[in-house]
């Protein structure tokens, strides 16, 4: 996204809607010690699914793990990189920010 097109009031709009996203999801789950371990879980669904396929023989609720597993790990992987994703993009929208007051403020002075 090129942030030179966008007017001051977009900049702020969009450094305050993400800002709001980041705050709202900091508490999530997903983050920290509860992350991995839920991401973990759902590796050993997988695993655990795997290994019943391999001493069961194939039966259909042996699949139920490695679908849950799978699904869990999946929204684990989405979900971080959405939040990389958002923090990446707001420290660049603060940086823009940043440029563009010392700029005026430099315009100002002379």
């Amino acid at each position: 996204m090129n942030f030179k097109e966008m007017t001051d009031e977009e900049l702020i709009s969009a450094r305050d809607e993400v800002d709001a996203w980041c705050a709202k999801h900091a508490q999530s789950i997903w983050n920290g010690r509860k992350g991995y371990a839920v991401g973990l879980l759902g590796v050993f669904g997988v695993s655990t699914g795997i290994v019943f396929l391999m001493f069961d023989g194939f039966e259909p609720v042996s699949l139920v793990p490695i679908l849950l597993g799978g699904v869990v790990c999946l929204m684990w992987y989405k979900v971080k990189q959405q939040h990389k994703n958002n923090s990446n993009f707001l420290e660049e929208v603060k940086k823009e920010i940043a440029r563009r007051t010392k700029k005026t403020e430099k315009a100002t002075k002379k």
